[in-house]
């Protein structure tokens, strides 16, 4: 493994990858402090400046800025009691309260030190169990990969905040938008209505930007975000007091181990291992009461496990091939753009790739507490710029992204429609990620359920003969009479309660 890396550290070390690195940490932060776009809309505009990069160094930069927003979230969670990613709605809780105590400085450098060491620990179990999930997936055929897939969306359904019945219907909903376009094995049209446009489907980034960008506008403007920017606290000294260190170094150990873990699983992610590490850090405290009043556990565990939930996440992506969340998808799509399949071989294949990414990581999370914590003067200020002026920036910025993909006016009004859906999701409290990851997912289960039909002349035997797509298809099958277990659907509500 210290030969991969250093191997990885060779190619990822270089002036133009640690530039793109350093402008993607700042591009990140920038958009966490700044709520109203998000870092799946942020990377779905983004990514068409990256097609004329090296495959490596376009890489680097999607993932610092993934990375950047992970940590600028808790900036203004912390200093405003506003969320710039939903990761961060739980450091809300302690963190604004800390703030409001004048140990909002201790409050960041504690999130800021937890997100390294998280990313760091992150970053090796990468290192250390991509390559075993890749050479395990080379036993993988088309049955297997579709009962993976199965599993993937199960596991969002499960995982995916509010309502179970909602996140099925948005799966299905999902898997009906993934179905638009030609059809790959008889070379008919799908529900393209005429246009001509729609032959080759809906494009990801206009389903990305129009489920998380632009309904996000709308939402800030519905909340009048200004007025509650007014209230931002002061800084305060950045050194937390030593009783604080003991009681958040602990919390972070925990959070990091929660948080690699649950970012693996498919439809996991930051978001759940955020609400997780918290739960977690009421019950072993044993003043569950007092949380909600500035404690720095609230914040060192939460911050910690959604930093290393997004570490992990690479791994199901990289060495299978399958996106567990939204961001990973779009990761996954800017990869095919520059004609990498991600999977069993990337790793053999593009070894130098592969490994130049895991560096990367921890060059990117060490370089954002040094730029960050010196700059936290200059996030304050950034607070303070009135989101009517933002806003139709924000706006403008997507609709340049949408349009530079393909250059048709077409997608702009499809992108429009898409809003218009994603703000009916948020007004009906129906999670819109189960939804993107069926979209994405959709054409390769399909793919993949008519290649095993064919091996097998039609019979389904094919997913029961199979140990592993057995096993699989059982898992999915259980995780589902698991989530619906009246215990186990009140724990759940416990954990996303934002009280």
């Amino acid at each position: 493994m210290i030969d991969n890396l250093a191997l990885g550290l060779g190619a990822a070390a270089t002036p133009i990858n640690i530039g793109v690195a350093l402008i993607g940490c700042l591009l990140g932060t920038m958009i966490g402090v700044l709520p109203g776009i998000g870092a799946v809309a942020t990377l779905a505009m983004l990514m068409p400046i990256t097609y004329g990069l090296d495959p490596l160094t376009g890489l680097i930069m999607l993932a610092a800025i993934y990375y950047g927003a992970q940590y600028g979230g808790s900036t203004t969670a912390i200093l405003v009691n506003m969320p710039g990613e939903s990761s961060s709605v739980v450091t809300c809780l302690d963190g604004y309260h800390m703030a409001q105590k004048g140990r909002a400085g201790a409050a960041l450098t504690v999130a800021a030190l937890g997100s390294l060491f998280a990313g760091v620990v992150g970053t090796l179990v990468i290192a250390g169990f991509g390559p075993m999930l890749a050479k395990a997936s080379q036993s993988f055929q088309s049955p297997e990969y579709f009962a993976l897939m199965v599993f993937g969306l199960i596991g969002s359904i499960v995982l995916a905040s509010g309502s179970l019945l909602k996140a099925v219907g948005m799966i299905f909903l999902g898997l009906l938008f993934g179905l638009v376009g030609t059809d790959a094995t008889s070379g008919t049209m799908r529900y393209a209505f005429g246009q001509a446009n729609l032959f080759e489907g809906i494009d990801f980034v206009v389903m990305a930007l129009g489920l998380f960008g632009l309904p996000e506008i709308l939402r800030n403007l519905e909340g009048n975000a200004d007025s509650e920017r007014s209230r931002i606290a002061t800084v305060g000294s950045l050194f937390p007091s030593r009783a604080e260190w003991r009681r958040a170094i602990p919390a972070a150990l925990r959070g990091t181990g929660l948080g690699a873990v649950l970012g693996i699983l498919p439809g996991g992610g930051s978001v759940l291992a955020s609400f997780a590490s918290y739960a977690v850090e009421k019950q072993v405290s044993g003043q569950p009461q007092s949380f909600g009043t500035g404690r720095i556990e609230g914040v060192a565990g939460p911050e910690s496990a959604n930093n290393a939930a997004a570490q992990t996440a690479f791994i199901p992506m990289l060495s299978l091939g399958i996106p567990s969340h939204p961001v990973m998808a779009l990761m996954m799509g800017a990869m095919m753009v520059h004609g990498i399949s991600p999977g069993s071989g990337l790793i053999d294949k593009q070894p130098v790739l592969f490994w130049g990414m895991v560096a990367s990581m921890l060059i990117g999370n060490l370089m954002l507490v040094i730029i960050n914590l010196p700059m936290i003067g200059i996030w304050v200020k950034l607070l303070r710029v009135p989101y009517r002026l933002l806003f139709p920036a924000i706006a403008i910025f997507c609709c340049i992204g949408i349009y530079s993909v393909r250059g048709e006016a077409f997608d702009l009004w499809l992108a429009a429609g898409v809003t218009v859906l994603g703000y009916l999701f948020h007004r009906l409290n129906c999670e819109p990620a189960p939804f993107l990851l069926a979209f994405v997912l959709g054409p390769m289960m399909e793919e993949n359920l008519r290649r095993s039909m064919l091996l097998s002349r039609g019979s389904v035997s094919i997913f029961l003969d199979r140990p592993i797509c057995l096993a699989l298809l059982l898992l999915s099958v259980l995780l589902l009479m698991v989530a619906v277990l009246p215990r186990v659907r009140k724990r759940r509500e416990e954990t996303f309660a934002e009280d």
